[in-house]
């Protein structure tokens, strides 16, 4: 049984972030690191390692996950709006829609362009023998190449404005003294 007045708020309000987006956003925030770290170490395995087979098969179903809670988050944005910036003035709340629009941005671009890579040959997208979309064209080396360039790319893009996000973050806990950071690590 609960205390008396107590209650789990899952949804945005005006003053803090509810319990789904706090969720949503640290659980994107680990799966996009993890990622990147795993899409990095895996790329320099050889052919004989053990785990030259078993990553990438981890690292596109993770992608997929990812995808789809990126989409998730989206909607769950457009149906709970989230609550005002915190920010002084309009310039910084402009950087702050910039930012979240390009981690988005990065979010979606980062599995369109594995699945990309993973389907080029006409196979479908599939982890572990399980078939998670099929292909829809072939695409020649060149095209490959460059969506593999995309890809990476990509992934540090994201890294580097998530790092940049974060020091926002601790700025505002810090030096500005508000609650931006508060209201994404525990709902009111």
């Amino acid at each position: 049984m609960l205390p008396r007045g107590w209650m789990v708020q899952l949804r945005n309000d005006e003053r803090a972030y509810g319990w789904i987006s706090i969720g949503l956003h640290w659980l994107s925030f680990l799966m996009a690191v993890g990622l990147f770290a795993v899409g990095l170490y895996m790329v320099g395995l050889t052919y004989y390692d053990p785990l030259y087979h078993q990553l990438p098969e981890w690292h596109k179903l993770a992608g997929a996950v990812l995808a789809l809670l990126t989409l998730l988050r989206l909607g769950w944005v457009l149906l709970n709006r989230p609550p005002p910036l915190l920010a002084d003035s309009p310039w910084q709340r402009l950087m702050a829609r910039g930012v979240h629009g390009v981690l988005y941005l990065l979010l979606l671009a980062l599995p369109i362009t594995g699945y990309l890579i993973t389907t080029a040959e006409g196979d479908a997208l599939a982890a572990f023998n399980l078939t998670l979309l099929p292909a829809i064209t072939t695409f020649d080396p060149h095209t490959v190449d460059w969506a593999g360039r995309l890809h990476l790319w990509s992934g540090w893009a994201l890294i580097l404005v998530a790092a940049v996000h974060g020091l926002a973050a601790l700025k505002h806990h810090f030096l500005d003294r508000d609650t931006t950071l508060i209201r994404m690590l525990k709902s009111s």
